[in-house]
């Protein structure tokens, strides 16, 4: 598998794109940044996208690319996998007609430019080549991780998560691990607060599995604490963690 970094940041500043991770150019984990970094064409490559949960930084990507698939002219039906609760909320509060067009029912409701597709967590379903387990995550909204496996080496993408247990044990072995981490420690509190993780909580969280893979990529940082979130995970001295960025391309 072929990972390709879109964005993978807690926010939005220049050099800084919220969270989208490409896999061999076609299935899409995450869709907080897609037009503005895939040209046309690799746009239309896209088959199918994981979303982890709501919140608009990790699915604002969805809608502009339906838009632009439909002025494109060509015909394409991206299918959009995530829990009943998170395609509820797509089809209610984002894409209802009102914030914006249902592309689930343009150009044609038979031949529409998305469609959803509910995952029921703990149970693997299939995505062409790949073989997906949604794990449940703690979040303030619903929320999941994805683990994706292919050709004998599987990726685990926390999405946004606090403290949590589940999905660390429905991990097994992997080739890499993208685990969020969005304020410094001094901000435990706040992190606890709105479901998410620290360094030092990171560290309790990787505790927790029986094996760590060699490597764990960084994401979802707030910009304006990068340096010291940087600093406090090179503290603790964990092997195989790397920071990621836009672009970033990763063979596993």
């Amino acid at each position: 598998m072929r990972l390709r970094v879109l964005g993978c940041s807690g926010a939005e500043f220049p050099g800084h794109s919220p969270s989208a991770f490409l896999i061999d150019d076609s299935l899409l984990l995450d869709a907080g940044t897609v037009g503005a970094v895939l040209s046309e064409e690799e746009q239309w490559r896209i088959k199918d996208i994981l979303v982890t949960h709501s919140h608009l930084d990790h699915i604002r990507g969805i809608p502009l690319l339906a838009d632009n698939i439909v002025v494109s002219g060509i015909s394409r039906t991206v299918q959009v996998r995530g829990t009943t609760e998170v395609l509820a909320a797509l089809g209610s509060h984002l894409m209802n007609g009102v914030i914006w067009p249902d592309f689930t029912r343009i150009p044609t409701p038979e031949a529409p430019v998305l469609r959803y597709q509910p995952v029921v967590v703990e149970a693997p379903f299939q995505v062409g080549d790949y073989q997906v387990l949604a794990c449940p995550v703690n979040h303030p909204v619903p929320a999941v991780g994805y683990r994706v496996s292919r050709g004998g080496a599987s990726l685990l993408y926390t999405g946004d998560t606090g403290p949590t247990a589940r999905i660390w044990e429905l991990a097994g072995e992997l080739a890499a691990l993208i685990v969020e981490v969005s304020f410094p420690s001094e901000m435990e509190e706040i992190a606890l607060l709105t479901g998410h993780l620290t360094p030092a909580l990171l560290g309790i969280e990787l505790a927790k599995l029986p094996k760590l893979p060699s490597r764990i990529l960084i994401t979802h940082l707030k910009p304006q604490y990068y340096d010291r979130i940087k600093d406090e995970l090179e503290a603790l001295r964990l092997p195989g963690v790397e920071l990621l960025r836009g672009g970033n391309v990763y063979d596993l």
